[in-house]
């Protein structure tokens, strides 16, 4: 049975160009989110990674189930005793040139409990800023949530974030999770809009680790790691830089704000 009334928490990096430095920084903040009382923690994406090139990501790429970052992920979970949504890691896929963007999830025993491989890739021109994802990325295809102690979890990366299609296929769940590394571009213009949307369109929470910052390959993201209620209320934001924000998560506000408003009950396209 979920718990009723719990704390989460979504940690803010600014990941570089150095893996090991990266997962000590991800370390100490996971660990300062369980001092907080903390259950569920959930890290940005490309924690482990923000490369000086796009192709540096497929260099540190894991075979699925082994490596230093799986390693990591699953020993910070049973660690802490969290439940820990590990952001994104390069996981091999079939093309050698490209991986898997992974979000992998661990129970408090550091057992990995779900995958969610990133299924719509970024594109994005604008003058000099260019981002093409596709090129290094291989995308995924399936969409994933889970049952847990904290309700279900339903599962996305940042650029999903634009289509709504993807949480209807997920609802009904508890918590949607969004690890993200916006830019500074779209983050400003979209992020918070389209965060408090999903929230309010599933009646769910929405937890969204975010990269927030100038990073060692000049490239900015715009943060605002926010928790937000299935209202669309933000419970809790971290504007920039690392760090950790944490909320109370209760799972009775779902349900009386589904009785009061049963708008998932009320589909009838797609339903």
């Amino acid at each position: 049975m979920a718990e009723g009334v719990f704390k989460v928490a979504a940690v803010q990096m600014v990941s570089g160009h150095e893996t090991e430095r990266n997962l000590a920084d991800a370390g100490e903040l996971i660990a300062e989110a369980a001092r907080l009382g903390a259950r569920l923690v959930g890290l940005p994406e490309y924690f482990c990674l923000m490369g000086k090139r796009d192709g540096d990501k497929v260099s540190i790429r894991e075979a699925d189930g082994d490596g230093p970052i799986q390693a990591f992920l699953s020993q910070a979970a049973a660690r802490h005793g969290i439940w820990l949504v590990g952001g994104t890691t390069p996981l091999a896929s079939e093309d050698a040139g490209r991986v898997r963007n992974a979000c992998l999830v661990y129970d408090d025993k550091g057992r990995r409990v779900a995958r969610y491989d990133k299924i719509h890739l970024f594109g994005f021109q604008n003058g000099a800023e260019r981002y093409d994802e596709s090129t290094t990325i291989e995308a995924g295809n399936t969409t994933v949530s889970i049952e847990s102690p904290f309700g279900r979890l339903g599962f996305s990366i940042c650029y999903d974030l634009r289509f709504p299609e993807l949480y209807r296929a997920l609802a009904p769940v508890d918590i949607i999770f969004v690890p993200a590394a916006f830019t500074a571009t779209t983050g400003r213009a979209h992020w918070e809009t389209l965060l408090r949307a999903r929230a309010i369109e599933n009646l769910a929470y929405v937890v969204a680790p975010a990269q927030g910052g100038l990073h060692s390959n000049q490239r900015s993201t715009w943060g605002h790691s926010m928790i937000i209620d299935p209202w669309g209320e933000i419970l809790a934001c971290r504007d920039e830089g690392a760090g950790v924000v944490v909320a109370e998560i209760d799972l009775a506000k779902n349900a009386k704000v589904r009785a009061s408003l049963p708008a998932l009950e009320h589909r009838t396209i797609g339903a």
